[in-house]
């Protein structure tokens, strides 16, 4: 998996303007208090949150920034805005975050997947002041255990373990995270209330139990997200594809064959298919997706782009609409092939958020969030 770039002057990007409706503007985090490869970023109701995974915390704008530097309003996983240490430099508590990842939130319910504390944490209204203790914990049985499936490296997991969740999103009333570790997708039938609730139905495999190494199904769940009409879309890092389901019911179906992006078939594992240059039906490396209308956008992280289908594919290796981030489908390099980064450029894009006809994009190796308009 991609390693966290060191930052560099060259990346940085001058204060500018943020637009009612941007397109390729730039938000870098604090003046004094910048961004370090930020994995998870979530836009509701104009408000922002954004995974600064390299710095162990949770930044949160009330409303949407206006600046490409500004404060964040609360910041989680630290007591002050500017401290970055795993755990606070501590132990685990209902305060600290260890590489937080993806992000979910209605604009009251903030959900964090702090994915090497191997758990997730769920505060139940709008955090209002920094450290702010979570009020729930999935995967552990309380606020001061992390390690993997609770008994440590090699355990079996269970209903209520995880093990490396890194992805996370809410629909139909149902809770579902990416337990990528295990190999597996969680869904909990209600918004859970308690510690250490268990999963009612499971996406890639049979038994809360299983985590082998099985093709067929998903290898490195990294995200999953729900679209409008009800299907689902994995997104599978490690076999450099997404598995795009119907609906819950074909998801959580052993037998249900799923439609496949960026491969051309189950057996397929190769970046950008075993070729030299990538095209516009394959992936390497990707690691989310966003629904939007009747379609879909990718996170190609290996190939610093975000690939763009107008509606959803209905077959396997369907090559993309259009595409961020590059100026044709046959290049891959990071920022165009360029040290510097631009308002069009991407380097290493992770996470994919959409509200309001806006498009945020965690562009992890320039340590920043790119804005952009979508029709």
């Amino acid at each position: 998996m991609l390693d966290t770039p060191a930052r560099a002057n060259d990346r940085e990007q001058p204060d500018e303007t943020i637009n009612d409706q941007p397109d390729g503007q730039i938000f870098l985090g604090g003046n004094d208090n910048p961004l370090l490869a930020p994995r998870g970023v979530h836009l509701v109701n104009k408000k922002l949150l954004i995974a600064d995974t390299g710095q162990n915390r949770v930044f949160i704008w009330n409303e949407m920034p206006t600046q490409s530097h500004q404060e964040p309003d609360v910041v989680l996983g630290q007591i002050e805005k500017t401290d970055t240490d795993r755990n606070a430099g501590g132990k685990v508590t209902a305060s600290t975050l260890m590489y937080p990842s993806g992000l979910w939130s209605d604009g009251n319910r903030v959900v964090v997947c702090d994915a090497w504390n191997h758990r997730v944490l769920i505060w139940n209204q709008w955090p209002t002041t920094n450290g702010q203790p979570a009020d729930i914990v999935l995967g552990q049985p309380d606020f001061n255990h992390n390690q993997p499936n609770v008994e440590g490296v090699g355990s079996t997991p269970s209903a209520r373990s995880l093990n490396w969740p890194y992805g996370i999103d809410f629909s139909g009333g149902k809770l579902f995270v990416a337990d990528t570790g295990n190999r597996r997708v969680l869904v909990y039938n209600q918004f859970p209330t308690e510690h250490f609730a268990a999963a009612d139905q499971l996406i890639g495999k049979q038994h809360f139990t299983d985590r082998d190494y099985d093709h067929t199904q998903p290898i490195w769940p990294y995200s999953v997200k729900v679209g409008p009409g009800g299907e689902i879309a994995i997104t599978d890092t490690q076999y450099y594809r997404v598995l795009l389901f119907e609906n819950l019911a074909a998801a959580t179906d052993p037998a249900t064959s799923p439609i496949i992006i960026g491969q051309a078939e189950i057996d397929g594992n190769g970046q950008n298919q075993f070729r030299w240059f990538p095209e516009a039906n394959t992936l390497n490396w990707c690691y989310d997706t966003a629904f939007y209308k009747n379609g879909l956008y990718v996170a190609d992280t290996g190939n610093s782009r975000v690939l763009r289908f107008d509606t959803l594919p209905h077959q396997n290796n369907q090559p993309a609409s259009s595409l961020l981030g590059q100026a044709t489908f046959n290049l891959g390099i990071e920022n165009r092939n360029s040290i510097k980064a631009s308002q069009h450029s991407l380097y290493w894009p992770f996470h994919l958020t959409i509200d309001e006809g806006i498009l945020a994009i965690a562009d992890t190796g320039n340590h920043r969030v790119v804005l952009h308009k979508v029709d």
